[in-house]
């Protein structure tokens, strides 16, 4: 750290007060202090001290797209969507997309009148109360750190394919080490700035998208030529949803499709730092889930055309390569120039981490204003004007869960991302049914009100509340996933108990004094303002070190 942290607060530059005798100068950063709470209800409010207006349009969706890690999300689902559903795999795409948009209505409509970056915390919290809300903020922390863990993974496996014969990327304590050093860099990257952060993921996502246009073009390229060992012909069944002849496999693979989607939501939880916050991350999150149901759709269907659906060799339904599909049809699509798709995924699963960091420390943040965990939490680096102990703490839990995962085994670790689907869905249904009750004395104000914050989130939530039910049912079968925990399915043990996790935390913070206002509903009601910026010139340094 280049400087403590601060707590954020605000007022005019112009009635900062002279420093009293004793105190730091007005730009001296003073020791660690924290948040301060949320304002009465219904006075206004102080914004928590991150960097406003930092974010314009572009920015916010490469920020959403970066967080889905498009490259790396193909290759941790393909194969297995293949698997639940064979040709159909496009459409099971298609339908998981329809939810997903349906919800980012949801986000689109809430952050126009709560522009927070708690997100779903905030907003839940709002329309159902604080042990709601708290249960939907743990969500969207448990998700972030189980998937840190699998990108770490995955950036360990890859930058080791990419040295001598590749077998170093079989050597566990390595991958690993290699991992952790990933997950530190990308924390301290995300503890440095926004707009760091920003220039990184830039870069990042132009190299997932080179690559994929570049498997497409080859892949297309030696389809009509006649060079694709298992060429098949695209066929309307791929697209038709009525072909489905497994509806638990539909169902699996909708929930594993709603994994390459899941991380859009991240323009969101930047919302104080963005330009026009009332309306650009909302623009940026619709716009990132349209880019991405082009690009999943289009590549998977490109990988079907050239590899075909056998279960040898390369082909899509081959359970060897459902791990990583990718790694299988590099060489025959690229040849020589494989390398760039190992350098993709890799990158892919790097940018995802900073990205996933990124959301799920300004969550916590939000979450320690308002009273909803220890005011720790809620500190803002004075000079970079980041949630600094929210960042540190997120990079930490992360090393320890993936480094105990992997401990346990690698097949803890796979089930982990399995049981990914569960809280995502869980939060995401949660924001839709919050759109949903939050507005509904407007619903009927106009056809627009009527679909875009109730209908339609409406719609969203039930069907992520189905497929999560349905999932739970079939992941406590013996055979799902990889392991048996409990005489169950790992999968389940892991999804649903990491959820239980958060209700015992809850109980437990609730048992603490400073907890008391926001379980009370006192620091956050329907009738708080959020603590937003107005204006990123308005802070000063105030007499003891903050921001004021």
């Amino acid at each position: 750290m280049s400087g403590p942290d601060a707590s954020p607060g605000r007022v005019p530059t112009s009635s900062s007060r002279p420093a009293a005798p004793g105190a730091p100068a007005p730009d001296t950063p003073a020791p660690d202090t924290p948040a301060p709470a949320t304002s009465a209800p219904g006075t206004p409010s102080a914004g928590k001290g991150l960097a406003a207006g930092t974010l314009g349009l572009w920015g916010s969706t490469v920020i959403g797209l970066a967080s889905t890690a498009p490259v790396y999300s193909l290759v941790a689902t393909l194969g297995f969507v293949v698997a639940a559903v064979g040709a159909q795999a496009p459409i099971a795409f298609i339908v998981a997309f329809i939810p997903m948009l349906f919800i980012a209505f949801a986000y689109r409509e809430l952050n126009r009148a709560v522009p927070d970056c708690g997100t779903t915390f905030t907003w839940v919290t709002k329309a159902f109360g604080p042990r709601v809300g708290w249960m939907g903020g743990w969500g969207v922390a448990i998700a972030g750190i189980v998937v840190l863990a699998n990108l770490s993974q995955i950036a360990g496996q890859y930058t080791w394919l990419m040295v001598g014969d590749g077998s170093l990327a079989e050597n566990v304590p390595l991958v690993t080490a290699t991992g952790v050093v990933f997950i530190a860099l990308m924390t301290w990257i995300s503890y440095r700035g926004l707009e760091l952060g920003e220039r990184v993921q830039n870069v990042l996502l132009g190299v997932q998208y080179v690559a994929l246009a570049l498997f497409v073009v080859v892949a297309l390229y030696k389809i009509a030529t006649g060079d694709a060992p298992n060429a098949t012909p695209v066929e309307w069944s791929w697209f038709d949803p009525t072909a489905f002849t497994d509806w638990s496999g539909f169902v699996e693979a909708v929930l594993l499709a709603l994994f390459i989607y899941w991380g859009w939501d991240a323009c969101l939880a930047l919302t104080e730092e963005t330009k026009d916050p009332q309306r650009t991350p909302g623009r940026a999150a619709v716009l990132s889930t349209a880019i991405l149901l082009v690009t999943y759709v289009g590549v998977t269907v490109v990988a079907m055309s050239f590899a075909g659906l056998g279960s040898t060799g390369i082909g899509l339904a081959n359970e060897a390569n459902a791990d990583d599909v990718f790694f299988a049809l590099k060489d025959p699509v690229l040849g020589p120039l494989s390398v760039v798709l190992v350098i993709s995924v890799l990158v892919s699963a790097v940018s995802s981490t900073q990205t996933t960091i990124l959301p799920t420390a300004r969550g916590t943040l939000a979450m320690a204003v308002y009273g909803a965990l220890p005011a720790r939490f809620g500190r803002v680096h004075p000079r970079f004007r980041t949630p600094s102990f929210s960042t540190f703490v997120m990079g930490v839990v992360a090393i320890v869960f993936y480094v105990v995962m992997t401990l346990v085994s690698a097949n803890v670790l796979q089930d982990s991302i399995l049981s990914l689907g569960l809280a995502i869905a869980f939060y995401y249904g949660l924001t839709g049914y919050a759109c949903v009750w939050y507005f509904r004395r407007e619903l009927t104000s106009s056809w627009q009100a009527f679909l875009f914050k109730g209908l339609l989130p409406l719609l969203g939530a039930l069907m992520l509340t189905y497929a999560f039910v349905q999932s739970v049912v079939d992941m406590l079968a013996p055979d799902y996933g990889y392991t048996v925990l409990l005489g169950i399915g790992g999968t389940f043990v892991i999804g649903i108990g990491s959820l239980l996790l958060g209700a015992v935390l809850m109980v437990v913070w609730s048992a603490f004094a400073e907890s008391r206002p926001f379980f009370r509903g006192e620091s956050l009601n329907r009738d708080t303002e959020v603590l937003v910026p107005d204006e990123p010139e308005i802070y000063t340094r105030s007499i003891d070190g903050g921001l004021a």
